[in-house]
């Protein structure tokens, strides 16, 4: 596998409604503004995260959810995410979890616009062999 691919950070946005069976309009907005701030930060941010719209992310009761994820690092999910007013928290998240060796963060590390946002924080699932190889003997 390719190493720059391997280590490309993804952003995914809810944009389907299981309630209504359509698209979530708030979604699909909210991934465009994403995509273009992402893009207006730099191109060491855009080329290290990749953004995509998905099927429902079961966080309707706290729409619109966004989930931050890569291999070897934990997996973010946030709710309640208000259109523009939170693009700036997103893109400055994206840069701490690219930042931190393991994804983690605290809540006071976070954005101050994310706070009593996040919805799940799900430990690294993946281990590497080649970065783990101790563990594993």
């Amino acid at each position: 596998m390719d190493k720059a691919k391997e280590q490309t950070h993804r952003i995914t946005v809810c944009t389907s409604c299981r309630h209504v069976g359509a698209p979530c309009h708030p979604g699909l907005d909210l991934l465009k503004h994403l995509q273009a701030a992402i893009a207006e930060a730099g191109a060491t941010l855009s080329d290290d995260f990749s953004l995509e719209g998905s099927v429902c992310m079961a966080g309707c009761d706290r729409p619109c959810t966004v989930a931050f994820q890569t291999s070897a690092k934990a997996t973010y999910l946030f709710g309640d995410i208000s259109g523009e007013a939170d693009i700036g928290a997103l893109v400055s998240f994206a840069e701490l979890y690219r930042d931190r060796p393991d994804g983690l963060t605290r809540e006071g590390d976070r954005p101050k616009m994310l706070g009593g946002k996040t919805l799940a924080r799900i430990p690294a699932a993946i281990l590497s062999a080649e970065r783990h190889a101790t563990l594993l003997q």
